[in-house]
């Protein structure tokens, strides 16, 4: 039985691909502050108060018992959360220090279990944003700041050297994502331009089992126009 990591398996992407997954007959190992009920195991992630490193020579002892020797095909971080904020906010310095822990953080815990638990051949993806990608993110410094670091660790981890031997390395930078949460913040935006949770673990899955082929250290944005989303 083929099996996949998911780093963020509780939010609403997470949930999404946890479930294709397991529709699909895949064994999926969860990461997140609780237990998701749909996956076959669960990590849960105390909080954001340990070191990163205890955190993550935790994370990734558990992953290993969980996998009983056995390497993941597929690691899959999907973690994260938006935070505003110019250099003058009150909430400045405080919500970059969150975009760092949920968004790069996690990224390089799930670089240190794809070094350790992850099949030559696998998989690993992390989770960009197309505004970073695009230039400077005055409205959102830390966030914009964390996922460009997302970024440079995907082109790292998938040059020679890096410590992870899989040729399939990959970023998605989502421009919105349609989730629950961004319906309620935005109830009169444009839905027809966020891209469907569903299509983006379609995706993943297709990359992870190989049904589709991906480019090693690319950063794949998701472009989604009239309800049609285009990847490039």
């Amino acid at each position: 039985m083929p099996s996949v990591v998911v780093y963020g398996g509780c939010g609403a992407l997470g949930t999404s691909i946890v479930k294709l997954f397991k529709k699909h007959a895949w064994k999926v190992v969860s990461i997140d502050f609780s237990i998701n009920p749909d996956a076959d195991d669960s990590v849960v992630v105390p909080d954001h108060s340990q070191t990163l490193n205890d955190q993550g020579t935790r994370i990734s002892a558990d992953i290993g018992d969980l996998l009983s020797g056995s390497k993941a095909d597929a690691v899959l971080c999907v973690a994260g959360g938006w935070q505003g904020g110019n250099a003058a906010s009150s909430s400045f310095l405080s919500n970059a220090e969150l975009s760092l822990k949920q968004s790069v953080n996690t990224s390089l815990i799930a670089a240190h279990i794809a070094a350790h638990h992850l099949k030559p051949s696998g998989l690993l993806a992390l989770t960009g944003a197309v505004p970073a990608q695009q230039g400077g993110t005055p409205g959102m410094i830390g966030y914009g700041m964390a996922k460009a670091a997302v970024h440079h660790l995907v082109a790292s981890l998938a040059m020679d050297g890096s410590g992870i031997p899989s040729p399939r390395i990959v970023g998605i930078l989502p421009q919105t994502l349609d989730t629950p949460g961004n319906r309620s913040a935005m109830p009169k935006a444009d839905f027809s331009s966020w891209t469907p949770l569903d299509t983006v673990a379609e995706l993943l899955y297709n990359w992870a089992s190989d049904c589709d082929a991906c480019e090693n250290g690319h950063l794949y944005t998701l472009i989604t126009k009239n309800s049609v989303t285009s990847v490039e």
